[in-house]
């Protein structure tokens, strides 16, 4: 979608068919509908008017292949959310800054359920890190794009464009929900100098963003309350639901700095940095400390068991000294006794922590001399941290000496890139010049894992079974039994150990060609290759062609055909975490282990390989007026060797005394680690259109985005992937979607609308073997009035008409009427859909700009 809010906010933009294409070719006189490369260019004004502090959402509401959900209970993937672009994970996708890969995050997404469903596994970049006001346009590339930038560029690219002219701009917006709750906060401000030595340009951004709470309390919360209306006011998040389900608070800053230092007329030294800090608590799983029955919708009655923890009784006084009949070690069982429900009389609900902090900056030196021959030498440095932490939590194998609140340890993945661009055009007698690129790349990716304090994952003295004895008669003890051996790590999340922790790299190098010409007046053409050496896995070879044919002045065809891969990263291959999932309301450890370990090769893991695809793409373009541009693109991209996380392996006692290291999750527990193990093949097509015209006096704007997008697996391993999984894969985005957005301006005045349809969608994993949730429209509106030509003010809507996803329904999971949700008190999807659970949000917004 080309310039969609030309008039918001009484901006300006450049004609739709005249944005100069940077991504996807390296010839300086290509444009959107002269481009063999369908391109959408997404202007400044669309992007910092989404009423957003996270980049992820502002994208999502605008570009219709762009997937992500909520993430109201999701482990760590709720402070790093895995996007989606035409269904495939967020590391097949490249970012760009100023047309320089962008750093991944510290989290590879492990959490398992429909919250990650089309990221599993995945380790992409975090661009919620990026303030909105300091971009000048994003550019997304719909096509692969490996052979011109190397790995991940599978699904397409996304490039940020920085704003690099002078001025000064301040934004401040407040908002919240229509349900009263999810404060929204945010202020932004840029400045930039500029002149004949060159710029700099800063932007600083500021957010704080109130919890969401759209669940009920679960029955067994609503019980206790009934039961001990005395003890209800202990009862976690009171009066709220004892379990949140919603968007977690949060707040943070971005910082962006952009500049270049002109050495020479026709050459510059640049340099721009990005930093970031953001701060958000997310509720986790209640833990009930009594048991109680609710009857469901259909009419059964169910059992609310309380938490397996609560069900442990630790005795503390210990075997006399020196008594044959009670050996030393042991316990007697009398009343010196400690329980849980000492600690937490109501049942608690962990609290996880998550602050991210990102750290990157590229200094380059470029320029062109007289005759066309263009070079760019840059390094780019990047460093992003996930430190993680929990409260109102325990770890039971420490029994009464248990901390409540742990520090896991820090997640850090740094990059170091080295680039050496060169274009060139030479005149061979064709229609133009051949415009010949070559270059070559240095890569270095980083993964570590810190060690988190001692009872975030250590084992207690009560990890082993109490062997217990009671006193018959004066200095004689009976055996009367063993206690249960308690599970180790704090509830919920388990820290890095030391033997977990770690520092892992892999280096890479790669060269490309790339040539570009015009054949003929009407015909262009562009073939790019490239080879890259990783010092894991080996070689990677890849290649593209492309072209775009002119019919007519108002109509072209172009067409696209080429390989592509992404390669393993550290983190796929060295990732290891423990977490407690809950099945059948029982809570499990569950193990994520890296492939060279003693335990995963147990179980049959190997080295990774990368993965590889293939991608065509084909389309037209119809311009019948310089104010009309209508465009359709229809792809197809098959990947082979996709990487994913294995089912899960049920651990046995026979498996804890092969491999001792498993009682960390201890029997019954739950294993898996990284391989690759399923193919997909993703067909879609891509309309867009956009007409500009004048109604008395009044611009108007329309454009309409559609995406039709459809994967499928077409080959995988049952032992990585299951039935839930291949429906996730499948429907978990919608297979239509549609933006349609109108824009009137007159004197200041501007009034925009937006009209988003999402088709129907599935969701298998949460609930299996599937909810079909309908199609819904979402309609956004705003106006706005500009005065003292400097001031713009702005009310606005998003999602005007308060639309939710479908409810979910006792066909699906049981429904308990005692509370009106499930019984952890959903009422919602979990993963909240393609646009959220939280309903309308309404806002307002000042801007000045000189």
């Amino acid at each position: 979608m080309t310039d969609v809010a030309a008039a918001q906010e009484s901006t300006t933009t450049s004609e739709p068919t005249g944005e100069i294409v940077v991504i996807g070719t390296r010839r300086t006189d290509r444009t959107l509908t002269t481009s063999a490369s369908p391109v959408d260019v997404i202007s400044a004004a669309e992007l910092t008017a989404q009423p957003a502090a996270n980049m992820i959402d502002a994208v999502k509401n605008v570009v219709p292949s762009f997937y992500a959900g909520q993430n109201s209970i999701s482990d760590a993937s709720t402070f790093v959310r895995s996007p989606s672009l035409r269904g495939l994970p967020g590391d097949q996708v490249l970012v760009m800054l100023n047309g320089k890969r962008y750093n991944r995050s510290a989290l590879v997404q492990v959490y398992a359920g429909s919250d990650t469903g089309l990221g599993r596994g995945s380790q992409g970049p975090d661009i919620s890190a990026i303030p909105s006001l300091a971009i000048s346009n994003l550019q997304v590339l719909r096509e692969g794009a490996t052979a011109q930038y190397g790995s991940d560029a599978i699904a397409g690219v996304l490039n940020y464009g920085l704003k690099e002219g002078s001025g000064f701009e301040v934004v401040a917006r407040a908002g919240q929900y229509y349900a009263g709750d999810g404060e929204s906060y945010q202020i932004a401000g840029n400045i930039g100098l500029a002149g004949a030595i060159g710029f700099i340009n800063l932007t600083g951004e500021y957010d704080d963003d109130a919890q969401t709470s759209r669940g009920v309390t679960r029955p067994s919360a609503a019980n206790f309350a009934m039961n001990f209306p005395a003890l209800a006011s202990q009862l976690p998040n009171y009066p709220l639901p004892a379990q949140i389900w919603g968007t977690s608070p949060s707040h943070g800053y971005k910082l962006l700095l952009n500049s270049a230092l002109n050495v020479t007329d026709e050459s510059k030294l640049y340099f721009f940095a990005n930093f970031a800090k953001i701060h958000a608590n997310q509720s986790f799983n209640y833990r009930p400390s009594v048991t109680s029955t609710a009857v469901d919708s259909a009419g059964v009655v169910r059992t609310q068991g309380a938490n397996a923890l609560f069900n442990n009784t630790f005795y503390l006084t210990p075997c006399p000294t020196g008594n044959a009949t009670c050996p030393a070690g042991s316990f007697v069982v009398d009343s010196n006794v400690f329980r849980f429900s000492q600690l937490y009389p109501a049942g608690f609900t962990p609290r996880f922590v998550g602050e991210t902090e990102e750290i990157y900056g590229t200094l380059g030196y470029k320029g062109e001399t007289e005759s066309g021959f263009r070079y760019d030498l840059s390094g780019s440095w990047a460093r992003n941290t996930l430190t993680l932490s929990m409260y109102s939590s325990l770890n039971a194998s420490y029994g009464p000496r248990t901390q409540t609140s742990f520090a896991f340890g820090k997640l850090i993945q740094e990059e170091a890139n080295l680039n050496a661009d060169f274009s060139y055009p030479v005149d061979i007698g064709l229609a133009s010049p051949l415009t010949f690129s070559a270059g070559g790349e240095f890569r270095k990716e980083t993964y570590e894992q810190t060690a988190g304090d001692v009872q975030s994952y250590g084992a207690g003295p009560y990890a082993v079974a109490q062997r217990l004895y009671t006193q018959t008669a004066p200095g004689v003890y009976t055996f009367t039994g063993t206690s249960n051996a308690q599970g180790v790590g704090a509830s919920g999340y388990a820290g890095t150990s030391p033997a977990a922790a770690g520092r892992f790299s892999q280096k890479s190098y790669g060269a490309y060609i790339d040539l570009e010409t015009d054949i003929t007046d009407a015909l262009s053409v562009g073939a790019a290759g490239r080879y890259e050496h990783y010092d894991t896995f080996g070689d990677a070879w890849v290649w593209k062609i492309n072209g775009i044919y002119k019919f007519a002045d108002a109509f072209s065809v172009r067409g696209s055909i080429g390989t592509g891969f992404h390669a393993p990263s550290p983190g796929q291959s060295n990732d290891a975490i423990i977490t407690t999932s809950f099945v059948a309301g029982t809570a499990v450890q569950v193990g994520t282990y890296p492939v060279n370990t003693a335990i995963a090769q147990y179980y049959g893991a190997t080295t990774l390989d990368p993965e590889k695809s293939t991608n065509y793409g084909l389309g037209f373009i119809l311009t019948p007026d310089k104010d009309l541009s209508f465009t359709v693109d229809a792809y197809q991209i098959d990947v082979k060797n996709r990487i994913g996380i294995t089912q899960n392996y049920t651990v046995t006692a026979a498996d804890v005394t092969a491999q001792p290291s498993l009682i960390a999750v201890g029997v019954g527990g739950q294993v898996n680690f990284f391989t690759n193990g399923f193919d997909t093949r993703t067909r879609g097509i891509d309309v867009v259109g956009t007409w500009k015209t004048v109604l008395s006096e009044a611009e108007l704007n329309f454009s309409l985005a559609y995406n039709y997008n459809k994967s499928e697996i077409t080959k995988y391993n049952p032992k990585v992937i299951g039935p839930n999984q291949i429906i996730d894969a499948e429907h978990l985005a919608p297979n239509h979607r549609v933006v349609f957005v109108a824009s009137w301006s007159l004197d200041g005045l501007s009034f925009n609308v937006r009209e988003n349809y999402y088709g129907s969608w599935k969701s298998a994993q949460d609930y299996g073997p599937g909810q079909t949730f309908g199609d819904k429209f979402v309609t956004d509106l705003d106006v706005s009035y500009t005065f003292a030509e400097h001031y713009t003010i702005t009310i606005g809507a998003q999602n005007f008409t308060d639309e939710r996803p479908d409810r979910l329904t006792a066909a699906s999971v049981p429904i308990y009427p005692i509370t009106g949700g499930t019984s952890d008190g959903q009422v919602y999807p979990r993963n909240g859909g393609p646009f959220g659970f939280n309903g309308g949000f309404y806002y307002a917004r000042l801007r000045i700009k000189y």
